[in-house]
């Protein structure tokens, strides 16, 4: 087997920890033993144990001799655990396979630098590309101060995401919202604007689909204007809820929502809304690296306006509402078309009567 195949059996292990593993990032591991795999880990959920630790301790004494394959290079620092370049050392291995260099300023080529000072061999950028875009929330939190962000949206072939009356329930058909409690559960967070919650009453959590952790909920409310007894309120103790707001959201609203468990954030505002990019800026301080954004329109559009979406996903019905139905995107102010944000196509999918369409951020 390649390295590249055992490599790929590494990435695969570590989507496992997307979405539970934040601030850190979710990184696999596989050992190798005379072309055996004799050990497989990946970031437990809250970012510890680290892959390496979890891959070598499954090995055991066959990690001696062994290649290990890694998607992003083993730390260097001390934290609440040793480094795991050093673990990697101390159990003897022959070989360390790498997909990409950590940029995180504590580690950027130490960890190698410490395997290849102990004599071993260290081969680095195996399925870089691939290694790249699923630490893509990681890096875009070390080096642009904000998490990747996934914009959603379910709409009708026309692009309306709900009739004129503001009925949206529902746009999509069933394997099609299964698919997004799917999604929610790779993230580390769902988000939304308060319009969605005084319309919707959502619980934005990932159901029956034996979750365990569930993704934190975040609602983008300016004056806190969301209804106390919403579902969102009644689960704050139990499921992690942020509330960004502005300055002039009521202290009443502020105290209440922080004594029933909510996490109270408070953001700059711009043009009478919330600032998009401070708002990513704080939830990125926060520790956030992967957000799932599902509407509303307005916040959709706030975050284009912004540039800060990174991925689309699409879901398209088979149904035509008519222009006096809601868009899925509100007002971007673009004058020209060469303004509009261009993403690239990667994925079209069916699913039940609708499809899937997945784009990427084209950059410049």
């Amino acid at each position: 087997m390649s390295d590249a195949r055992y490599m790929a059996l590494a990435l695969s292990l570590g989507r496992r920890g997307w979405g539970k593993t934040w601030p850190n990032p979710a990184v696999g591991c596989v050992v190798v033993s005379d072309g055996m795999i004799v050990g497989r880990g990946w970031t437990a959920p809250s970012g510890r144990p680290h892959a390496e630790t979890e891959a070598l301790a499954q090995a055991g004494s066959a990690a001696k001799g062994a290649d290990v394959f890694v998607t992003l290079e083993p730390c260097a620092h001390h934290g609440r655990t040793p480094p795991c370049a050093q673990a990697l050392i101390d159990a003897g291995v022959a070989r360390v396979v790498i997909g990409v260099r950590d940029r995180d300023e504590r580690v950027a080529g130490r960890g190698i630098s410490m395997l290849r000072a102990a004599g071993v061999s260290v081969v680095t950028g195996v399925m870089e590309a691939e290694a790249l875009q699923d630490h893509a929330g990681f890096f875009s939190r070390l080096e642009q101060g904000r998490p990747m962000v996934t914009l959603k949206l379910a709409a009708s072939f026309d692009g309306r995401i709900a009739t004129a009356t503001g009925e949206s329930q529902w746009i999509t058909q069933g394997p099609a919202r299964r698919l997004v409690h799917a999604m929610r559960n790779v993230h580390d967070a769902v988000m939304v604007g308060g319009g969605t919650v005084r319309a919707d009453d959502p619980s934005l959590t990932v159901r029956d689909m034996g979750i365990v952790q569930q993704p934190a909920r975040i609602v983008i409310s300016r004056r806190l204007d969301i209804p106390l007894s919403a579902k969102l309120a009644q689960t704050a103790a139990d499921v992690p809820l942020i509330l960004c707001h502005g300055a002039d959201a009521p202290d009443a609203l502020v105290d209440a929502w922080t004594g029933m468990g909510a996490v109270l954030i408070s953001c700059r505002t711009a043009g009478g809304q919330l600032d998009m990019i401070d708002v990513m800026q704080k939830l990125g301080t926060h520790g956030l690296t992967r957000i799932f954004s599902e509407g509303g329109s307005e916040i959709a559009a706030s975050l284009l306006r912004a540039d800060l979406v990174d991925h689309l996903a699409g879901f398209t019905a088979g149904v035509v509402i008519g222009a006096e139905g809601l868009a899925g995107v509100g007002p971007t102010g673009l004058a020209r078309l060469g303004q509009a944000p261009r993403f690239d196509l990667v994925e079209t999918q069916v699913v039940g009567p609708d499809v899937l369409h997945r784009w990427v951020r084209r950059r410049a």
